[in-house]
């Protein structure tokens, strides 16, 4: 007996490569997102927009965007200012790795490219932060070229739309779905913007990796894992790191006339190149640091801990604080209020402070 899917309908046969494109780019001109603020030819604002939609919502990057435009309206701007205003832009926005090297990059084609931006896929590449699939994006959306992307959305609507089915892990099985993705591009380079908008759309609306919505998929009726009763299946999902604790005490010095000592994190590690409270990884380092301003335990107050997750850590942070009894000796490090707005702040940090009246 021939096998039946979907309560007796026979398999459907694969989409051919020119109707993908041809659905996915009717469907988007229909129903995809359109107008929002980083939609340009601008190579800057779309490569600005790139880099923050990495594992980031739209609508958190719709709040973010404008405003770092505003500060930054070129990428001279960019690559003229200092890090800890790149950095006091993007706090909130997460993996602050993208920050620095969004930075380094337009610093690279101020120099390297004298001001202009690249004009492949290769050339793109060579820039900070910017991968393979980045670069696909940026030259298919500003310079209508044929380069396929390979984003975690794009993954999942080809995993489902063609049963592809291996180990995310597997750098064999990505390589086949490179393949694929290449394989789909529209024939003609002026489809290219809707075709790759196209995916990035259908992946977060509609292919969504919890409940997709098949109904309003454009790919239904070819979906051969929605055929197959698989969508929930496909694509495999990457065995999940169990997130390491990490625990970190804070201590808030103040001076009788309210400033606080905050200091430049180093260039890697968490919060790299951003402004924190002084942070150690265990009480005695804290201690040592505290009786060094004339401070014994006893003088410290211990807050009730916080706990914030990072991509693969849990932070359990506990916060001390204490006011000198005199000023300190230098100025150095010890900020008011206004200069402590103005500083990059981890996240945590500042919904404390501001929960302590200190921000």
């Amino acid at each position: 007996m021939p096998l039946c899917y979907n309560n007796g309908f026979f398999p459907p046969a694969p989409l051919m490569p020119d109707d993908f494109a041809r659905r996915l780019i009717d469907w988007q001109h229909r129903h995809g997102r359109h107008n929002l603020p980083w939609h340009s030819r601008d190579p800057y604002r779309v490569w600005l927009s790139e880099i923050m939609l990495q594992q980031t919502q739209v609508a958190t990057v719709r709040e973010y965007f404008p405003r770092f435009v505003a500060e930054f309206p070129d990428v001279a701007a960019l690559a003229a200012a200092a890090q800890d205003d790149v950095l006091r832009l993007w706090a909130g926005l997460g993996y602050y790795s993208r920050a620095r090297n969004l930075h380094k990059a337009a610093k690279q084609i101020m120099t390297q490219f004298d001001g202009r931006f690249p004009q492949s896929r290769g050339e793109w590449e060579t820039l900070c932060g910017v991968g393979r699939s980045t670069a696909a994006a940026i030259c298919a959306f500003t310079l209508n070229r044929r380069e396929a992307i390979l984003d975690g959305n794009v993954k999942r609507v080809l995993c489902r739309v063609f049963a592809r089915d291996g180990d995310p892990a597997d750098k064999a099985f990505e390589k086949r779905l490179w393949a694929l993705a290449e394989s789909l591009l529209p024939p003609d380079a002026a489809d290219m913007p809707a075709y790759t908008q196209g995916l990035m759309d259908l992946g977060a609306t509609v292919c969504k990796r919890g409940r997709p919505d098949c109904a309003a998929c454009p790919m239904q009726a070819r979906c051969l894992a929605y055929a197959q009763n698989r969508t929930a299946e496909l694509p495999r999902r990457k065995k999940a790191a169990a997130p390491v604790h990490l625990p970190l005490f804070w201590l808030q010095l103040r001076t009788p006339d309210g400033r606080l000592l905050l200091e430049k994190r180093p260039q890697s590690g968490i919060w790299a190149g951003m402004h924190c409270l002084p942070c150690f990884e265990n009480l005695s380092e804290l201690y040592r640091f505290a009786a060094a301003y004339g401070l014994t335990p006893d003088d410290l107050t211990e807050h009730t801990a916080i706990a914030h997750r990072l991509t693969h850590r849990l932070l359990d942070i506990t916060p001390f604080s204490a006011v000198l009894p005199q000023a300190p000796a230098t100025d150095s490090g010890w900020q008011n209020t206004q200069q402590i707005r103005k500083s990059a702040l981890p996240k945590p940090l500042s919904s404390w402070l501001a929960q302590q009246n200190l921000l």
